[in-house]
């Protein structure tokens, strides 16, 4: 069966848990073995959500890649994102989940930010793996919402609540930066594979049949999501994953602007520009100059 089991509101996630729920926008999950109301492969929900996981605990996927969850990975799940969970007869799922509305932040400072956090558009093979001590701070985080809910709503409720879960992305962040490090050696390779695509992009026909070079299409090729990919490449390089592409682009605009035997319209199309005027106004602002005049000072 291929449908999708599609859950709306934390209320109905708490329900298909069995578990009470405390607040109709924010619930902390300790899932102890709970079994679900319904089996289901794919799963669609309409809020945030973070999935702490205490043992190795079936087969979770979104994107393109399965990804066995061991002790201490922490994913993240966005709204809208279709998950597939390998939910049988034998699932016995042990650890927590923080899961939270959009509703709940909606104008708060998390709201406006929320887009910032991009490990919640990552794939599951992109997941974070927590040392000890980072999910002891994950956990802590949990308890205080979990506080929160148990002293029911109040003015403070939503101000308590958010900031804690701003912290705890906020912390997140910071133990994404140092897995980027201890992964230096793959990041490294997806760097140098990155720059081999690239310059075969432009040794074949790609620029002329499909037009510039797109960070997304980089990302497929090396089966990483784009934002991932992009956070990859702004720590490897200091340069975000498009500013990469067009300084590789501006060089070889560089090159092929010194053949006096080709016109600045074959050039434009070469590299993949759909109109000659975009490729001017692109060399421009990265060079200071028109093609023509970087032609007629070189």
């Amino acid at each position: 069966m291929d449908d999708i089991l599609r859950i709306d509101t934390v209320s109905e996630h708490d329900a298909f848990y069995h578990k009470e729920n405390l607040h109709p926008l924010v619930s902390i999950m300790d899932f102890d073995g709970r079994v679900p109301e319904v089996y289901a492969s794919k799963m669609n929900f309409g809020f945030y959500a973070m999935y702490l996981k205490d043992v190795k605990c079936g087969d979770m996927k979104y994107g393109k890649h399965t990804y066995d969850y061991q002790d201490r990975t922490l994913v993240f799940v966005a709204p809208g994102q279709i998950i597939h969970v390998d939910i049988n007869e034998d699932y016995q799922p042990k650890g927590y989940a923080l899961l939270f509305h959009p509703d709940l932040i909606r104008g708060t400072a998390l709201g406006a930010n929320i887009d910032t956090y991009t490990f919640f558009s990552y794939q599951s093979n992109e997941a974070l793996h927590l040392s000890p001590k980072e999910r002891k701070i994950v956990l802590d985080c949990f308890d205080k919402i979990s506080y929160e809910l148990e002293q029911g709503v109040d003015k403070h409720s939503k101000t308590l609540i958010t900031d804690n879960i701003e912290l705890i992305l906020n912390y997140c962040v910071r133990f994404y930066d140092r897995q980027f490090i201890t992964r230096k050696e793959v990041n490294n390779d997806s760097l140098i594979r990155f720059e081999r695509q690239l310059n075969d992009y432009y040794q074949s026909d790609k620029p002329q049949t499909i037009g510039l070079p797109s960070v997304s299409y980089f990302a497929d090729q090396l089966n990483l999501s784009t934002n991932y990919f992009g956070d990859l490449i702004k720590k490897e390089t200091g340069k975000t994953a498009l500013e990469y592409i067009q300084l590789k682009i501006m060089a070889l605009a560089k090159q092929k602007i010194l053949d006096n035997k080709k016109t600045i319209n074959e050039i434009a199309y070469e590299l993949g520009f759909k109109y000659p005027a975009h490729f001017t106004r692109a060399f421009k602002k990265n060079t200071g100059v028109t093609p023509l005049a970087y032609r007629a000072a070189n």
